[in-house]
């Protein structure tokens, strides 16, 4: 349990680094530049989501040894793609019905319902992409046997090892190294 607060932790450090990194350009596009929020939303999240990669694969998740390196960036590149849908629709839904003839004269409406909306959207997010590296991106299998030889815990080590290599997790990244291109890492 200490080692999954620990986790949380990191990846609330590495978030609020990257939400930083977000929200400032969102403001800086939408409030200097006046670009539409959806699209400002976007280069924003992308920007972020390159830091936020490099972070979390160093400092938040650690590297499972059954999957490869290129179904890493994968899996978190669809869940970023995904995240990036989440945050679309609610930057959009925070300023739907706003009357668009009167944009100039509402920028500071428009700038503060933005903000809530990513406020919401950061929030949202950041749940979904904690569960889906958690299940598939994490190296869950070591720290299960750790612990367990730790704690003498009531599954045995060949319980755990059997239940661990029927899990979807494991199978997708023994699929991964299995289906490699000889040369890569």
């Amino acid at each position: 349990m200490r080692k999954l607060i620990e986790q949380i932790a990191k990846f609330g450090v590495v978030g609020i680094i990257a939400f930083i990194i977000d929200w400032g350009i969102l403001n800086i596009l939408v409030g200097l530049f006046h670009m539409h929020n959806v699209l400002a939303s976007t280069i924003s999240f992308l920007i972020s989501l390159v830091f936020n990669y490099f972070a979390s694969m160093k400092y938040v998740f650690k590297h499972r040894p059954d999957m490869a390196r290129w179904m890493e960036m994968a899996i978190f590149l669809s869940s970023a793609v995904i995240g990036l849908g989440i945050n679309v629709v609610i930057i959009w839904l925070s300023t739907y019905g706003m009357n668009k003839d009167a944009f100039w004269s509402q920028h500071a409406e428009y700038l503060l319902r933005t903000n809530i909306g990513k406020l919401v959207s950061t929030v949202v997010v950041a749940i979904w992409n904690f569960v889906i590296r958690k299940w598939l991106l994490d190296d869950t299998h070591t720290n299960a046997m750790n612990r367990l030889r730790r704690k003498g815990e009531v599954l045995t080590e060949e319980e755990l090892e059997a239940k661990w290599e029927k899990s979807f997790s494991h199978r997708l990244g023994m699929w991964s190294i299995e289906h490699t291109p000889k040369g890569w890492k």
